[in-house]
């Protein structure tokens, strides 16, 4: 079950992904930074990851991952929802550009910006204009450079995070069919903003007449209390994920896909919900934190490989900036990945 007994819902009818082709090896960090393939391995998970080549931006990404969703799903889309955190330029929104280049047309197009948890907002946002009749097919994308507002010479960031973008397209559907979305279960904690974040480039830095300290234009992150943070969030939003689609635990999923932020707190989530090794997915290992595209980037390839298959009972949860954090239940449809 979806979660949902019957009526109008949005039901995910296709799916793609892209990944730029300039891949990063543990190696090759190591060259400008005080690390080791063994220091990053042990405390992310991560091997390679794909970087953006001079030139290429967000939107690049997404447009290359929203065609293949809607080739996926053979058809077009009456709406197009961008979740990320590094739009092409502060104004306008990155989204009617993708729009205009996938030849969508004169379309409903915004930006979604919930930074790791931007597949899931994105999602509720496109399920909500598809049960209120807003629209009847929906390309949500998730889509993050994320390399570009990290800074090369950190440590703590410069070997987590990478750039990718993944997509689905969401038809009008029924409720009760595999593919619909239900609940998705969403929160925010302000207070804690501070935990991720660009300090520059805002109204807030701006309106200060403050000229900016070096560093303050890149992404910073407090590690330790992040992986608090984010195995709380993720576990007790699965919980409500779950039971929000009448099952009676996290641990009836098929399959768990959760953001893929860190292999130990990817582990300790799994743990804590009670799920088993064979039905974990990932692939931190070899594409890295994608940022918002990471949960869509997951399931684009977990479909293509074989490993997420129809009619699995799938677990989705992210965690990210803001803080904000989120998790749904469904079951997987019968779609072709590209």
């Amino acid at each position: 079950m979806s979660g949902a007994s019957g009526g109008r819902a949005a039901v995910i009818a296709g799916i793609g992904c892209h990944l730029p082709p300039d891949v990063v090896t543990n190696e090759e960090l190591t060259r400008r930074l005080e690390t080791s393939d063994e220091w990053i391995r042990s405390r992310t998970g991560i091997a390679t990851r794909h970087m953006v080549a001079p030139g290429v931006a967000t939107s690049d990404l997404a447009v290359e991952a929203g065609r293949r969703a809607l080739e996926s799903a053979g058809g077009g889309a009456d709406a197009v929802v961008l979740a990320t955190t590094t739009p092409d330029r502060p104004c306008p929104a990155t989204a009617p550009d993708v729009a205009h280049r996938l030849g969508l047309g004169g379309v409903a197009a915004f930006d979604v910006s919930a930074v790791c948890s931007g597949f899931l907002y994105g999602l509720a946002a496109a399920a909500g204009f598809i049960a209120s009749g807003t629209a009847e097919r929906v390309l949500l994308i998730a889509a993050d450079a994320f390399t570009t507002i990290i800074d090369p010479q950190d440590r703590g960031t410069a070997v987590i995070f990478a750039d990718g973008a993944g997509a689905v397209v969401l038809r009008a559907g029924d409720a009760s069919e595999p593919g619909a979305v239900g609940r998705v279960v969403l929160g925010s904690d302000g207070g804690l903003n501070r935990l991720i974040q660009v300090p520059a480039g805002g109204s807030r830095q701006r309106s200060s007449g403050v000229a900016p300290e070096p560093g303050e234009e890149f992404f910073r992150m407090a590690g330790r209390e992040v992986y608090r943070h984010a195995v709380e969030r993720m576990t007790t939003s699965s919980r409500q994920a779950a039971e929000a689609a009448g099952w009676d635990t996290p641990a009836a999923a098929d399959r768990f896909a959760a953001h893929q932020a860190n292999a130990r707190i990817l582990a300790t989530v799994a743990d804590d919900l009670g799920i088993a090794h064979e039905r974990r997915l990932s692939n931190i290992e070899r594409v890295g934190n994608t940022g918002a595209a990471s949960l869509a980037v997951l399931l684009a390839q977990a479909a293509a490989e074989g490993t997420l298959t129809a009619g699995h009972r799938l677990l989705l949860t992210a965690f990210g900036g803001g803080l904000t954090w989120g998790a749904t239940a469904l079951v997987w449809p019968d779609v072709k990945a590209l």
